[in-house]
């Protein structure tokens, strides 16, 4: 007598019909309604809505004119991510070598929740918190009025201080979230490597970049477009600190500001929807970059059919 096998497989897919039923609600609907404003010409003006009237990728076209150099505010972007990303990652991969260092006996209970504080706190509130400090009025003004003659320097109207101060509160609200990642990786580095690497006479400079740096490499890939990923989407901060982006001709407005320019002061529904798909395929370019670069060498080659 055959006895009938039981299977559960049925009780993993109920499970996960909740995920793509909100999936499909709430990201997958407004990401083709999106793609689908994108090409048509729908926009208000003066109370009067005009639209939506097909133009296919005329949005597109104009979104890379010299008319509107789009390039300007990628570049803004860029810039600003990358002044905050590169003393997050120096001072990430300081921190985490050092709390993981077995010779130090560091008990890092207590700095990984003072690291992690900063990110807790709403960008919102940081940026009104820098605002009000780096103000003509603010203290930090004050600080430095003996050494320019008493006259309070405006940090928000020169370009490299407006994008210095929103990099550093970046850099302030992520480096502790980096630091925390990292040490996680170094702990995986199996500790015989280290201690092999001791009796061969390494020191630690050569040990951390010839055993944990090439080791942890998949991770600070994962840093890296993340982050950058992140620094696209940067708003509430340089929206703040910029005040709405119209400070020092718009050398801090980030795309999200363009974006969120057209949508509520513009009111170009079809150009924001351009903006806003060509953003997604840069996210989505940029994880696909991830998931390929960490992933298994040999199965790409086995897939290749190399041997």
């Amino acid at each position: 007598m055959k006895h009938k096998s039981i299977s559960y497989a049925k009780w993993g897919y109920i499970f996960v019909i909740p995920f793509f039923a909100v999936f499909i609600v709430f990201n997958l609907f407004p990401l083709l309604s999106t793609f689908k404003n994108s090409l048509f010409e729908f926009y208000k003006s003066n109370g009067v809505t005009f639209g939506p009237n097909w133009i296919g990728l005329q949005n597109y076209s104009k979104l890379f004119s010299a008319e509107v150099n789009v390039g300007k505010y990628f570049m803004n972007t860029f810039i600003i991510w990358l002044m905050g990303f590169i003393p997050q990652i120096f001072f990430s991969l300081l921190f985490a070598s050092w709390f993981t260092d077995l010779r130090m006996k560091l008990k890092t209970g207590a700095y990984k929740i003072i690291f992690y504080l900063p990110n807790v706190i709403m960008a919102a509130a940081m940026g009104m918190l820098f605002f009000t400090m780096f103000d003509q009025s603010g203290p930090m003004t004050n600080m430095l009025k003996p050494f320019t003659g008493g006259v309070p320097y405006k940090f928000f109207e020169n370009v490299w201080s407006q994008r210095t101060i929103i990099a550093l509160i970046n850099f302030m609200m992520w480096y502790g979230n980096t630091t925390i990642m990292l040490m996680a990786a170094i702990n995986g580095v199996d500790p015989s490597l280290y201690e092999s690497a001791q009796i061969d006479g390494a020191n630690p400079s050569q040990t951390f970049w010839n055993i944990t740096i090439p080791l942890i490499r998949p991770i600070l890939v994962y840093v890296l477009i993340t982050s950058l990923i992140g620094g696209l989407q940067m708003y509430d901060v340089p929206q703040i600190i910029t005040r709405n982006g119209d400070a020092v001709n718009r050398t801090s407005m980030t795309m999200i500001m363009y974006l969120q320019y057209q949508m509520n002061i513009g009111k170009n529904y079809g150009y924001a929807g351009a903006i806003s798909v060509i953003l997604f395929i840069v996210a989505a370019a940029l994880s696909m970059l991830v998931f390929y670069i960490n992933s298994d060498k040999d199965e790409r080659r086995r897939k290749k059919g190399v041997k």
